[in-house]
């Protein structure tokens, strides 16, 4: 009887561990190689003879600590035609509008007004409800695409122009780029890149420039939209209880027949500094269980899914070494290599040590207790909470009549 039962469970491991090498190679061969970092901003096929009017939507909240690093960024736009920026400050308590205005006035470049459109009503996140504002303050200079940037975002002196130019080339309606997260701290190194490794692996990049595909995402720090896209997709009132709002954003612009790029950014960085173990779980916890649409069955079916992709290959290994099973030692020790070897192309685009490669279950793992961290909050009333407001899930907001 022992023995029949010791059969079944070295049978049952090995089958585990085959299920995940498979998932493995399915990932790498069939999730639009997901690990490519190539995709970057669309080639331009010659720039416009008439360069179209921009204007710069940035909502910014209690972001003076920032803003310095930023906003000077995209004053200092080398754009050849009319462009201005729209900085709304969204109900700050440190002074940002003021910030903002005074680097102005240092830094000059392009023109920049403020605005502030009050707290927001029920149904609207903060952030939506102030790129709503400066939307509506935009339209007034009939732009004809909207840069929507965060306040902890900076731009090289062309980003613009560039933006402008794949838009125009590859006629999208929305150019998006991934902004280059800050890398410093040693949490940072860990959480980071892999941070921009899922959400490729998630939303494959290659497939969301594909007209006939349905995948549709965007990266919230850099969207160039078009104004008469946002206005055929009731952009931002269509989505204003989003909170993962980029991702939201680009689904409505597709859904009504746009066409949407996304790509990882070479010269846009987020200037914001996550240093601590708890400022990265912060980040990620807010809002984890609302990219699960705040169900429970997603949320178990995703916590089995982190475990059989990430976690089951390196048990497998020491479990399959220790027990002298072939086959278990040898999937788990495929499935981690082939794991480890595609997470190497990010490592690189951030200048990062390969030797973190093989730590990617760790870090998965730290994943996979923030995303059921981000369920917990929830329920006990602290889910999608960001700068002192915390925000229900979408089918408990009444709709507006």
């Amino acid at each position: 009887m022992g023995d029949t039962a010791h059969v079944n469970a070295s049978v049952w491991i090995s089958a585990v561990s085959a299920a995940s090498l498979a998932a493995w190679l399915w990932l790498l061969l069939a999730q639009g190689f997901f690990w490519r970092t190539d995709v970057r901003l669309p080639p331009g096929g010659g720039e416009p003879e008439v360069w179209p009017p921009v204007c710069v939507v940035v909502p910014a909240r209690d972001e003076a600590e920032v803003l310095p690093r930023s906003l000077p960024s995209l004053l200092a736009q080398e754009y050849p035609g009319r462009a201005e920026v729209f900085l709304v400050d969204d109900g700050s308590t440190d002074g940002t509008g003021d910030l903002a205005r005074a680097l102005a006035r240092e830094c000059g470049g392009l023109p920049l007004t403020v605005g502030s459109p009050g707290e927001p009503p029920a149904g609207w996140t903060g952030k939506l409800w102030a790129v709503r504002h400066g939307i509506a303050l935009a339209r007034a200079r009939d732009p004809e695409y909207l840069l929507l940037t965060d306040a902890d975002i900076a731009h090289a002196p062309d980003g613009l122009r560039r933006l402008v130019a794949g838009a125009e080339a590859g006629g999208f309606d929305v150019v998006s780029q991934m902004a280059r997260l800050r890398v410093v701290s040693g949490w940072e190194r860990l959480v980071v890149p892999a941070f921009v490794y899922f959400f490729a692996q998630l939303y494959p990049f290659r497939r969301i420039g594909r007209p006939a595909s349905r995948t549709a995402a965007a990266a919230g720090g850099c969207v160039l939209l078009r104004s008469e896209a946002a206005a055929r997709a009731r952009i931002p009132d269509a989505i204003r209880h989003a909170v993962i709002d980029d991702v939201a954003l680009a689904r409505a612009v597709k859904g009504a027949g746009g066409r949407v790029w996304l790509g990882l950014a070479d010269r846009v960085d987020s200037v914001r500094p996550y240093p601590r173990l708890a400022d990265l779980w912060s980040m990620v916890a807010r809002s984890a269980y609302a990219q699960l649409r705040h169900s429970p069955p997603v949320l178990a079916a995703t916590v089995a899914g982190l475990a059989l992709v990430y976690l089951v290959p390196p048990a497998a290994l020491v479990v399959g070494l220790a027990t002298g099973s072939a086959v278990t030692a040898g999937c788990g020790g495929a499935a981690w290599l082939v794991m480890a070897g595609t997470y190497v192309p990010m490592l690189r685009y951030y200048r990062q040590p390969l030797w973190l490669a093989p730590l990617l279950p760790f870090t998965a793992f730290l994943y996979l207790l923030m995303t059921v961290d981000s369920a917990v909050r929830h329920y006990r009333g602290r889910g999608a909470a960001w700068k002192g407001r915390t925000y229900a899930r979408p089918d408990a907001v009444p709709e507006e009549g």
